[in-house]
């Protein structure tokens, strides 16, 4: 899956930030002026509060795309929340256009479900039912409708409503789709999704974003440990 990205890499102009904006408080956002994407799947990683969420807020409202997730034809919103960031952010976008795309976020999957099911019933489309289902398979089945070849998808922790069964089946399907010629940039905290083969991983956490190996994850470590010293572990954490 070598080949140029959809979005090659994002730069960041300070001048347009205020000086008070906390954004500047943010170590791994602060002070980085540009940063590239290597693979078809790259991952943001790092401890809650770290920015990820926000630079992919970011990102996906320069772009387009509705602060609350959907298409970039979506056009609502229940609460502006993002931040002044979004402004500060130029693109640079690979000879590919996208021809489709989609921006997912776990925290406002309910308000983006009520849209699709109102848009589906609209001339030509086909009905969804998403509220009808469990809070995971909504999400998982979204996700599934939403992915096309030579698209750019921008997920939020998606890993929220996701058994371990369904990471995986949602790890495949973002797989065989990045394969199709699709581009991924996705917040997680799973080391199930983390574990995909082809993925660059960066993390926010340790100073400014920066690569890292699945190995040296937080996901990764704190699961592993507690897999293989599950008693242990309760044992000093609860006495």
């Amino acid at each position: 899956m070598i080949r140029s990205q959809l979005i090659n890499s994002v730069m960041i102009d300070w001048n347009k930030i205020s000086r008070s904006s906390y954004l500047r408080e943010i170590e791994a956002i602060s002070g980085v002026d540009q940063i590239h994407f290597k693979a078809p799947i790259t991952f943001f990683v790092g401890e809650n509060g770290s920015g990820k969420s926000t630079l992919l807020e970011a990102i996906a409202v320069a772009y387009g795309f509705n602060p609350e997730g959907g298409t970039k034809n979506y056009n609502f919103s229940t609460y502006d929340s993002h931040s002044e960031l979004c402004d500060a952010i130029r693109l640079s976008r690979g000879v590919r256009r996208a021809g489709w795309g989609y921006f997912l976020r776990a925290e406002s999957f309910y308000n983006v479900a009520t849209k699709e099911e109102e848009y589906s019933r609209g001339p030509g489309g086909r009905p969804q039912h998403y509220h009808e289902k469990s809070h995971g398979e909504s999400f998982l089945a979204l996700a599934q409708n939403s992915f096309r070849p030579n698209g750019i998808y921008l997920l939020d922790e998606p890993e929220a409503a996701l058994s371990p069964q369904r990471q995986l089946t949602l790890l495949v399907e973002i797989y065989r789709c990045a394969t199709e010629g699709s581009q991924f940039l996705i917040v997680t905290h799973s080391p199930i999704l983390l574990g995909m083969p082809g993925s660059e991983i960066l993390t926010f956490d340790d100073g400014p974003i920066h690569p890292c190996s699945y190995e040296e994850t937080d996901s990764y470590q704190v699961t592993s440990m507690f897999v293989n010293h599950r008693e242990h572990i309760l044992k000093k954490l609860l006495d």
